[in-house]
């Protein structure tokens, strides 16, 4: 490659613009790629979450990459977001032991290495149970779900827990119709807790575990236990229900969903039939989004799940997260992206301390820095949206989605939410459209003209 489109590859990646650089060695007839043509064009499918595809053309030079640390690095990187963890750390031992001593190298490694390991684990777990379910008969039939516990006591009254979650009791033919729509049969204590109450807070909501998660080392946090039914959005066939998360945010269809967590859609508890079958009695996993939907194992059945829950006090953090998120939002440094989208505003001033201000309430309300579906949060969305599009009006919707976690939700500063869940970003996204602010002119997004002025007019008076 010539020294010109190297450097403008380099410009590119350093501003995320990730399918620029492969449309344009896409454009590149394949006979003239040499070896860091095919080299980038790898990086940049890896940084588009593009695993599959970054693998098929670094495996092109795999001859010529054999003694380059880098290739291998790229290689591992790949397969360690498609979980291919043992084949990651071979890939990345291979890049440290050519370049020893590199913290991107020895990070992975690290990370692979673990990772594997706690994946081993949980397929010789799986097995095990494979063939104990293949011998046992299942559950005794004169077994009685929760005997001795107070389930009286066991959930959280309020009228939150009434509008979203709580359901009418399951009659027979509902969940009947449920396990028919889900593809599952759910288990004798799911359903006896539901009979009890048909989903709702419980008032332990912490669940001790013994290995790390996306929320904590040592616990899991759940917001609530989705109920048999299909009325409330927080119910198995909910519109916010099982089906959902799976179709529409990308978890692994494996089972049933059965509790969201405090995340907002980063993670999840499921009824895990892979071992079992979908008549037989399910594991209970938690699944990491933030983390490629890493499965955990939490409990060995549904009801050891609920006996196990604790209440959140033992685990309390969050007076201290609150702080450091109002210490962050107020003064923390913005990622580079949202810096530079601040410095082109000409229509309020001190923009930045807008912004600020905004997410300053938001977690004053939330007690931590997230957006969800509420008011303040559809504000931010809005806000980001008029900033990058004024800055770069070519943005088509891809573009936005692939783009807007650096700005705030990924941001390479302090003022980052570490997180964040697509579904919520494409939901305002299709909301707008429908109402007719955000509009699509040749595949580029915009707001209205008076969709941007009614946003100006509320930035200036936040």
């Amino acid at each position: 490659m010539d020294q010109t489109l190297i450097e403008q590859l380099n410009r590119w990646h350093e501003e995320d613009e990730h399918q620029q650089i492969v449309d344009t060695l896409l454009a590149i007839p394949g006979e003239e790629w040499d070896y860091e043509a095919v080299g980038r064009l790898g990086r940049a499918y890896n940084n588009l979450g593009l695993y599959e595809e970054a693998l098929a053309h670094l495996g092109t030079i795999a001859e010529a990459g054999e003694q380059d640390p880098v290739w291998h690095y790229r290689v591992g990187y790949a397969l360690y977001h498609l979980q291919k963890y043992k084949e990651a750390a071979e890939s990345f031992a291979a890049s440290n032991q050519l370049e020893p001593g590199d913290p991107d190298f020895e990070y992975f490694l690290q990370m692979s290495r673990g990772k594997a390991e706690k994946q081993q684990r949980q397929e010789r777990r799986l097995a095990a149970k494979r063939e104990a379910a293949s011998k046992s008969g299942g559950e005794s039939e004169d077994h009685v779900p929760f005997a001795g516990m107070p389930l009286a006591d066991f959930w959280e009254d309020s009228d939150y827990a009434r509008k979203e979650y709580v359901s009418a009791p399951p009659t027979d033919e509902m969940i009947a119709s449920v396990e028919k729509e889900l593809g599952y049969k759910l288990p004798a204590s799911y359903i006896a807790l539901m009979k009890q109450q048909n989903g709702g807070i419980p008032k332990n909501t912490s669940f001790p575990m013994e290995e790390a998660t996306s929320w904590a080392e040592d616990h899991i946090a759940i917001s609530g236990i989705l109920g048999i039914g299909r009325e409330k959005s927080y119910s198995l066939c909910g519109d916010l229900g099982s089906q959902f998360m799976i179709e529409e945010w990308g978890y692994p269809d494996i089972g049933v969903v059965i509790c969201d967590c405090p995340s907002a859609g980063h993670d999840l508890v499921m009824l895990d039939y892979r071992a079992c079958g979908p008549d037989g009695e399910p594991e209970v996993i938690h699944i990491d989004q933030e983390d490629d939907y890493e499965i955990t194992f939490v409990a060995e059945n549904f009801e050891a799940f609920i006996r196990g829950l604790v209440h959140s006090s033992e685990y309390d953090t969050s007076d201290e997260d609150k702080i450091t998120d109002l210490h962050n939002v107020a003064h923390g440094s913005f990622s580079p992206l949202l810096a530079e989208l601040c410095a082109q505003v000409t229509e309020v001033e001190q923009i930045e301390q807008k912004i600020r201000r905004i997410c300053t309430q938001i977690v004053e309300e939330k007690g931590h820095f997230s957006f969800h579906a509420d008011e303040l949060s559809y504000l931010m969305y809005d806000v980001q949206f008029w900033l990058y599009t004024k800055s770069y009006p070519d943005t088509d919707r891809q573009r936005y989605l692939d783009i807007y976690p650096s700005i705030i939700a990924f941001g390479a500063g302090e003022f980052s939410q570490g997180g964040y869940a697509p579904g919520w970003i494409s939901g305002w996204l299709d909301l707008r459209l429908k109402e007719g602010r955000i509009v699509k002119e040749h595949e580029r997004l915009r707001f209205t003209d008076l969709a941007a002025a009614e946003l100006i007019g509320q930035l200036k008076e936040a």
